[in-house]
């Protein structure tokens, strides 16, 4: 791993912490009703009112580490990250909405999915687990976690997420879709842009295919 990025890695926690609105006075239960609300009148369309995303082209959010949902929020709606839906839906959203569709999504229960393809899988697993040295590739296992879970508060959940989903992030963070900010807010994304930079478009599609499958 190079020095920029493990600087990016190391500093994304203080990042979350400063990024991430300060949390509601308002009872926990509460929260996560209004989360359910949201789910139900806004985002369930896209990503299911249990956030299992009826559609590839849209992430499942069912079981993601509340403070990750909130920031990409936090991010569409100062622009950081672009999405003309996402931004124009964050938009109208106060920073309790933001904290409460994270806490209701977080405490869904992820249905998962198969991978499909077994050539893929293979090569995926081998990048997840070990990286690719010879391309500066660290192994995805070192942020995601072996069984894709993440890190709370730091990196997100990426197991059972759409594979098409996955890749087409993958793609965005390499084409400079995502991480580019030019205030440089989005630690996440500097790291990504750093990681994906040695991978080639068949070991993005394998990464993607392998960690569909994980649980």
């Amino acid at each position: 791993m190079n020095r920029l990025l493990l600087l990016a890695v190391l500093a994304w926690p203080a990042v979350v912490a400063a990024q991430t609105p300060a949390a509601p006075a308002a009872d926990p239960k509460a929260l996560e009703a209004r989360g359910q609300q949201l789910a139900t009148q806004v985002c369930g369309a896209c990503h299911g009112a249990d956030g299992n995303s009826p559609a590839a082209a849209n992430p499942s959010l069912a079981s993601q580490h509340a403070d990750y949902i909130t920031l990409q929020l936090v991010h569409f709606k100062a622009g950081i990250r672009q999405n003309p839906v996402m931004q124009a839906i964050a938009a109208g959203l106060s920073d309790d909405d933001m904290r409460a569709a994270g806490v209701y999504y977080s405490r869904q229960q992820a249905k998962g999915l198969a991978a499909r393809d077994p050539a893929l899988v293979k090569l995926g697993q081998a990048l997840w687990r070990g990286g690719d040295a010879g391309n500066g590739v660290p192994a995805c296992s070192g942020c995601h976690s072996p069984n894709g879970a993440g890190i709370p508060k730091n990196y997100p959940r990426v197991a059972g997420q759409y594979a098409d989903y996955t890749y087409a992030q993958l793609r965005a963070f390499k084409n400079g879709e995502r991480g580019r900010d030019k205030e440089g807010k989005d630690a996440n994304g500097r790291v990504m842009r750093g990681v994906v930079k040695g991978l080639s478009d068949a070991q993005m599609k394998a990464v993607a295919e392998f960690a569909a499958g994980l649980r």
